[in-house]
C-alpha cells in the first residue's frame, strides 16, 4: 500500500496540473474571441462610394500580407494634404466601413482604412502585438505615398483607439481621434465580465488610458453618452490625462450607430479639430476646453 502512494499522488497532481491547463487555454480562447472578431468575405468592393480609390496591398515590418483602401481627398480640396490612418473596430472588415469612410472624405481629407492581419484579405491571427505593426505598415505606405507624417491624423475607432493610440508613440503624427474607445480592454473586460478575474488573467492590454500622458500631439475625443457597450466613463477619463491641445466631442447613437443620428454633429466636431490642426504649431490654444454639445 505504502508503495502506491506515490503514484496515487504524482496522478492526482498530473489531472489537476492538466485541468487547470484547460481553463487557462479556454480563458486564452475566450479572451481572443471577444476581443478579435474577424469576417473574412468582403461584403463591398470599395468602388459603391462612386469616387477613385485604390485598392493597396503592402505587407508588414514582421512579412505579414495586409489589405486597405485609400480614398483620395477631391482634387480641390483645400485639406487634400490631410490623410485619416482609419484603425477599425473588432468586428467585420473594411467592407463594412465605407460610410464611415465617407463620412470622413466629407472634411476634405483623404481617407486610408486596411485590415488588420486575419481580417478580410489580411493575412495571419490578429494578436495585439501584430496590430500595432499593421498600423505601422499602413503610416509606412502612407509616408511613402508622400503624405508628411504631420499630416497623418491617427483615427481610431473602438478597438482601433488602442491600435492608434500606441502607433501615435511609435511614429510621428498629426493628431489623433479616438472615437467610442476605451481606457483599456481589461477596463472593458472586467465590466462586461465582472464574475471573471479579467484584471488578474487579462493578457490583451491595448491600455489608451497609459499612453495618453506621453502622446504629444492634438487628440480628439469623440463618445456618445448612448454607447452601451464602451461607457461615456472611459472617454472621460482618457481625455483627463491627456496632454492639450485637446477636445472633447459628444456624439450621439449606439455603439455602432453614431452616424445614423446627428451626422452634422459629428462633422461638426471633426471639422473643428481640423482647424485646430492646421493652426501654427506655434498658436495652438493651450486652453482647449471640453466641446459641451448636450
Amino acid at each position: 500500500m505504502t508503495d502506491r502512494k506515490p503514484g496515487r499522488l504524482g496522478g492526482k497532481s498530473a489531472r489537476v496540473f492538466l485541468g487547470l491547463l484547460v481553463i487557462y487555454l479556454v480563458l486564452r480562447w475566450f479572451e481572443h474571441r471577444q476581443v478579435y472578431q474577424p469576417y473574412r468575405q468582403l461584403e463591398t468592393s470599395g468602388s459603391e462610394l462612386g469616387r477613385p480609390f485604390e485598392d493597396v496591398h503592402f505587407q508588414t515590418s514582421d512579412g505579414v500580407g495586409l489589405n486597405g483602401w485609400f480614398f483620395p481627398a477631391d482634387a480641390d480640396s483645400s485639406r487634400k494634404h490631410f490623410v485619416y490612418l482609419l484603425c477599425h473596430g473588432n468586428a467585420g472588415n473594411i467592407s463594412h466601413r465605407l460610410e464611415h469612410c465617407a463620412a470622413l472624405l466629407e472634411t476634405g481629407a483623404s481617407v486610408f482604412i486596411f485590415d488588420y492581419r486575419g481580417y478580410g484579405r489580411s493575412q495571419g491571427r490578429p494578436g495585439e502585438e501584430g496590430t500595432y505593426l499593421d498600423a505601422q505598415a499602413a503610416h509606412q505606405w502612407l509616408r511613402q505615398k508622400g503624405f508628411a507624417a504631420t499630416n497623418i491624423i491617427a483615427f481610431g475607432e473602438s478597438l482601433g483607439g488602442g491600435v492608434a493610440s500606441e502607433l501615435a508613440l511609435r511614429e510621428s503624427l498629426g493628431g489623433l481621434v479616438l472615437q467610442s474607445t476605451y481606457t483599456s480592454i481589461t477596463d472593458v473586460g472586467a465590466e462586461l465580465f465582472p464574475w471573471l478575474p479579467v484584471r488578474r488573467l487579462g493578457s490583451i492590454k491595448y491600455n489608451t488610458r497609459a499612453r495618453l500622458p506621453r502622446i504629444k500631439v492634438p487628440l480628439l475625443v469623440m463618445h456618445s453618452r448612448e454607447d452601451g457597450l464602451i461607457g461615456f466613463s472611459h472617454a472621460e477619463k482618457n481625455f483627463a490625462v491627456a496632454n492639450e491641445p485637446k477636445m472633447l466631442w459628444e456624439i450621439t447613437g449606439e455603439h455602432n450607430q453614431f452616424l445614423e443620428g446627428d451626422r452634422a454633429g459629428y462633422l461638426e466636431g471633426l471639422n473643428t479639430f481640423l482647424t485646430r490642426v492646421e493652426a501654427p504649431r506655434g498658436q495652438q490654444p493651450s486652453e482647449v476646453k471640453t466641446e459641451d454639445r448636450r
